[in-house]
């Protein structure tokens, strides 16, 4: 029941709008599933579902690495947080990135999966995400990195 249930969520993130957890409970209890919200949060913490931009621009639920792994490519990922993000600088062993109102913790999914191996960590807020590297040389090439991005 799991699976199926699982196939459902991707196949509703994938072919509607879902902007909410309680949108994606609601449909899956139309498509006949008896879930709880914490059921659909677990759910889409296991597909690592995320909230970005689609190919429209509609800020919704998206799929995350399953989505990678079936393209093959992380291309949705590099077009995601490049439109999620408004600018880019480093100082010390910190690179400081500001993003669109919102948009920080999508972007910083992203940030972590893609460029995981240059850093020691994230956090992300409500529009800036801190990224701390080893050191100054660190945060000089991450920053080059990113910038390519966009």
């Amino acid at each position: 029941m799991k699976s199926k249930r699982q196939e459902k969520i991707l196949d509703l993130i994938r072919n509607k709008i879902i902007i909410t957890q309680e949108d994606l409970q609601a449909e899956l209890i139309k498509q006949g599933f008896k879930v709880t919200q914490s059921t659909v949060s677990r759910d889409m913490k296991a597909l690592k579902i995320v909230k970005g931009h689609d190919e429209k621009g509609n800020y919704r639920y998206v799929a995350g690495e399953s989505s990678a792994t079936e393209s093959g490519s992380y291309d949705h990922y590099n077009e995601m947080f490049a439109k999620s993000i408004k600018s880019i600088d480093y100082a010390l062993n910190n690179v400081v990135i500001k993003c669109y109102n919102g948009m920080a913790s999508s972007a910083c999914v992203i940030l972590d999966k893609l460029f995981g191996d240059m850093m020691l960590g994230t956090l992300a807020g409500e529009d800036t995400i801190i990224a701390v590297t080893r050191s100054e040389q660190g945060s000089e090439a991450l920053t080059e990195e990113l910038k390519k991005l966009l």
